[in-house]
């Protein structure tokens, strides 16, 4: 019993050793080179296979920050996360607040969840829902601050980020609703994508609701407002 219990320690040392390294050294070299799939991605084809038994087509192209308007990285900090720049992955307040909602009688517990902790879901893990895949949020979340730019993680965010049904990224994004480039994107256009991306599957820029055309004129105020802050 006493060998047993050594051989699993030993085991599980080892293990969470390799995970450590392992994450950390992902991590470290994404900070240069192109992302080439995300799990959320790979947990679409996995959908597909358990529901329909088929692999449908994703698109998507990785591009670089130089080929993305300004307009994109504005649209979605506007609209998802104006601490960006201030934090360190975590919205602390934002937590604070949701916190406070919840104990005062609010029926759910929100996230309050920043473009960092988004890209280290996406890119990392599937979309369950446990405190264990919390922790590897967290873990994931502070190596990107940590190893990555600001600029860098807002750019991965954009190319893996879901805009459509099986359609990931700016480019792919740009190129269906709007047949231009990323490169090209308006202010108008970048607040429309930026507007569906609570809920893509369900908020649609091609043929945007009441709803949408109200989020993406408050985002276009709020990039103002950014600007402005920003030149202050």
């Amino acid at each position: 019993m006493d060998n047993y219990r050594l051989s699993l320690r030993v085991i599980l040392r080892n293990s969470l050793l390799f995970f450590v390294v392992s994450s950390i050294a992902i991590v470290i070299l994404l900070k240069w080179l192109p992302v080439p799939t995300s799990t959320f991605m790979l947990y679409r084809h996995y959908e597909d296979l358990i529901k329909d038994h088929t692999f449908k087509p994703i698109s998507y192209q990785w591009i670089s920050a130089q080929d993305i308007s300004s307009n994109a990285p504005t649209a979605v900090i506007a609209s998802e996360d104006q601490q960006f720049y201030q934090h360190f992955g975590f919205d602390l307040q934002s937590i604070s607040s949701s916190i406070t909602t919840y104990i005062n009688g609010g029926r759910h517990l929100r996230g309050a969840s920043t473009i960092s902790q988004q890209v280290a879901k996406n890119l990392f893990l599937t979309p369950s829902k446990s405190f264990i895949r919390k922790g590897l949020e967290a873990w994931f979340t502070l190596l990107i601050e940590i190893a990555w730019s600001k600029q860098r993680i807002v750019v991965v965010y954009l190319n893996i980020a879901e805009f459509g049904d099986h359609l990931f990224g700016i480019e792919a994004a740009s190129q269906h609703y709007f047949n231009t480039s990323a490169k090209n994107l308006s202010r108008s256009q970048a607040a429309m994508l930026a507007a569906t991306l609570p809920n893509p599957l369900q908020l649609k820029a091609a043929n945007p609701s009441s709803y949408v055309i109200r989020r993406q004129n408050w985002i276009l105020r709020q990039m103002r407002n950014l600007g402005d802050s920003h030149n202050s």
